[in-house]
Formats: C-alpha cells, sequence, structure tokens
C-alpha cells in the first residue's frame, strides 16, 4: 500500500564533493554520507534530502530548495560574507536589487546557486 511515511526530496548535482562542501560548510547544513556515495541534507525542520552524482547533470532552472528567513536583509550578508552570490538575477531577468533581492512582488525573496548551478532561495518567512 503507498504510505507518505518517510517522503524525502532528491535532486542531482555533478560534483559530490562539491555539495557536501557547499551545502555543509557554506550554508551550515548537517550534511550526512550514504552507503550509495550521496549525501543527505538534514534539514533542521526534520526534514531530508537526498544529493546524488549525475554525469549528464543539468541545473535546475528553477527553485528547487527555499530557506525561510526571518531577516532578509541580513541573511543576504550573512550569505555574501560566505562568498554566496545572490545576485544571479541582476541585469533585468528579475525586478532586484543591488542586493539581488526582489522586493514588493510577494514576500521579498533572492536567488543563487550551489556549485552545480541549481537555484536556491532565501525567502522572507
Amino acid at each position: 500500500m503507498f504510505s507518505t511515511t518517510g517522503a524525502f526530496s532528491g535532486f542531482s548535482v555533478d560534483d559530490i564533493d562539491a555539495a557536501r562542501q557547499f551545502y555543509g560548510q557554506t550554508l551550515g547544513l548537517s550534511v550526512s554520507d550514504n552507503e550509495m556515495g550521496f549525501i543527505e541534507l538534514n534539514l533542521p525542520s526534520g526534514g531530508r534530502v537526498l544529493v546524488y552524482p549525475k554525469p549528464n547533470h543539468e541545473p535546475a532552472s528553477y527553485t528547487m530548495l527555499n530557506f525561510p528567513v526571518d531577516d532578509i536583509d541580513s541573511a543576504v550578508d550573512d550569505l555574501q560574507s560566505r562568498g554566496v552570490d545572490t545576485n544571479i538575477y541582476a541585469g533585468g531577468q528579475m525586478p532586484v536589487d543591488a542586493k539581488g533581492i526582489m522586493r514588493g512582488n510577494g514576500p521579498d525573496i533572492a536567488w543563487f546557486r550551489d556549485p552545480a548551478g541549481n537555484v536556491i532561495a532565501v525567502i522572507q518567512a
């Protein structure tokens, strides 16, 4: 019988070591290795996300992971201090400010990419 117990999400990357470094060290998530050579992101909410290497990986062109934050300006400043580019949509793709934050079109949000090019966001909670 189908059950939703234990459901999880996953996405691909082209370099599992770079992903481990980025998600574990740069973003500060709990990252664990599994027996198949994949990594799991252990989210503070209790969820988990499987990250697996894929030789012909193509980056997600949509926001595949969102991090709600209490203060988007502080979160963006912190990410930028860690070397994360939060201004990936500058130049007219999206109406963002100098920090890369889109304001006034729903919740304030800023996007960035992981080393494999997947799109991630911080979003004002």
